[in-house]
């Protein structure tokens, strides 16, 4: 039975919430006004909507062995960049040069959404989100969070779970 999306911005929306809408995906859009003096995007974005921050996922854009590859983890912790490479298959991990995440992306850092990019890239979402009925991950720019089962996010994305958070409860054996 096909979901019908619970709400959808106005004006054509972005990549990301337009790839949600043609996957005929059940979410629900939240717009905050971002600060730009603000030190993390994530923890702004938690706090603004007062959801807690180990519901609200960070999308990072890392080299595993020469290959882009998207991160998911919880605001709340950072990323494990060795956990990462082994669940990608790889042996050495780091974080993308920027300028290249917002090229292959089409994001701008702070709103690089795991949904609706450019260039589809290898993705592995962290297992915590496996606890949560619903997580939040950007929309595709600053002020605008996506929220949607975990489930459905892997389903989008052709994730992997696995624990790559660090300083976040992650089930063990997922």
């Amino acid at each position: 039975m096909a979901k019908k999306p619970k709400k959808q911005p106005q004006s054509g929306g972005t990549p990301a919430t337009v790839a949600l809408t043609a996957a005929g995906t059940e979410f629900t859009v939240h717009a905050y006004e971002h600060d730009p003096a603000s030190a993390s995007y994530g923890e702004e974005a938690a706090e603004a909507l007062g959801v807690s921050p180990d519901r609200v996922f960070k999308t990072l854009v890392a080299d595993v062995d020469g290959h882009l590859t998207v991160a998911v983890v919880p605001v709340a912790g950072s990323l494990d960049l060795k956990a990462l490479a082994s669940a990608a298959g790889g042996k050495r991990a780091a974080m993308a040069d920027p300028a290249a995440a917002e090229r292959t992306t089409g994001y701008v850092l702070g709103g690089i959404s795991p949904l609706g990019q450019r260039k589809r890239l290898p993705t592995v979402l962290d297992a915590s989100a496996r606890s949560h009925t619903t997580i939040c991950v950007s929309a595709g720019r600053r002020g605008l969070e996506v929220e949607l089962s975990p489930t459905d996010l892997a389903a989008l994305t052709n994730a992997v779970f696995a624990p790559i958070g660090r300083g976040t409860s992650n089930p063990s054996g997922a």
